[in-house]
């Protein structure tokens, strides 16, 4: 199960709360977690929670982030890729499911490529985004703007799912697990 998510240290404590919340999850429920391999914020949470749990740890992590000393040293597996482009396909192709908690830019990107990717059929998997107290509310406004425009056609064949809560977004996670 592949995670974005910030890597920011200064984020409200609500927000890191949902890292080890959603990390013993995915360790309790048998799953692996896969993230960006790097630490700081969210990312450190979800995976050093997962990794508590007795969880399985594999972090995938661009060159760049290793130059700026914040490898994370808590993965089971790091696979060490070139650059930001590599590690978005090896974590596509690595998770099972693909979950967006709130972050900035590099989760957009990460985000927009799996929701990209399904939406030629280059794969199948579910992709849900943490919707906590309308952080993506104006990602949700955008893509009904776009449906509206015919931009995006009235019924989608690949679409992320929105979730307001972690406890939604595990009971999500939890039917996934016995088939979507």
């Amino acid at each position: 199960m592949a995670v974005y998510c910030s890597a920011k240290d200064r984020i409200p404590e609500e927000y890191l709360a949902f890292g080890d919340v959603l990390g013993k999850w995915i360790a309790e429920a048998g799953h692996t977690l896969v993230y960006g391999g790097a630490t700081g914020g969210l990312m450190t949470r979800v995976s050093n929670a997962a990794k508590a749990c007795g969880g399985t740890v594999e972090g995938v992590i661009p060159q760049r982030i290793i130059q700026a000393k914040r490898m994370a040293d808590n993965c089971d597996t790091l696979y060490v890729v070139n650059n930001m482009c590599e590690r978005k396909q090896q974590m596509k192709e690595l998770a099972d499911c693909f979950v967006c908690l709130p972050g900035s830019y590099g989760t957009l990107d990460e985000m927009m490529d799996v929701v990209a990717s399904g939406t030629v059929d280059e794969h199948r998997k579910p992709c849900f985004i943490l919707n906590y107290q309308g952080f993506y509310e104006g990602l949700k406004l955008q893509v009904a703007h776009m449906r509206k425009l015919s931009f995006l056609p009235q019924e989608e064949q690949y679409a992320p799912r929105f979730v307001d809560t972690i406890e939604e977004l595990i009971k999500m996670l939890d039917r996934c697990a016995v088939g979507c």
